[in-house]
């Protein structure tokens, strides 16, 4: 009876671990709605911007990291000349698509890396992913690893 104990208190914190990285990876891929963004603050690169949620209390929605759900575009800090200068168009796009939308919404939003939300972005009806991918600046993304590089 004592050998069944032991043996369990020895695979205890592994059932632990188990069970807790099943908990985080059902919160990471929680659908949280929809949200209208009130003002666009800053824009990264391509598919990285910060808003301020309409609706929503400043603590939590003032100045969020927001990240385009399903695209990866070249990054400002690029391997080579190439890819900080595809960024660059890249971030421009975007810059112009939001700062002239009239209704900027985010979808399907789920939380990401680095307490960003990862979201379908609609810029008046239209799908900004989908978008920036029909213009060549941005490629399918599925978070994994990089989908493309940029510097050949």
């Amino acid at each position: 009876m004592m050998i069944r104990f032991k043996r369990v208190l020895k695979i205890m914190p592994l059932l632990l671990v188990l069970q807790l990285s099943v908990f985080a990876e059902s919160i990471s891929n929680k659908n949280y709605g929809s949200a209208l963004v009130s003002e666009v603050t800053s824009i990264y690169d391509g598919d990285t911007f910060r808003v301020n949620l309409k609706g929503y209390p400043e603590l939590i929605g003032n100045r969020i990291g927001i990240r385009i759900n399903g695209i990866d575009t070249p990054e400002m800090r690029g391997e080579c000349q190439k890819e900080k200068r595809l960024a660059r168009q890249a971030k421009q796009f975007v810059v112009t698509q939001l700062r002239s939308a009239k209704k900027v919404e985010l979808r399907n939003m789920k939380r990401g890396k680095y307490f960003r939300i990862v979201a379908d972005v609609y810029v008046d009806g239209k799908n900004l992913g989908n978008m920036l991918i029909d213009s060549a600046m941005a490629v399918p993304y599925d978070g994994g690893h990089k989908a493309k590089d940029w510097c050949r």
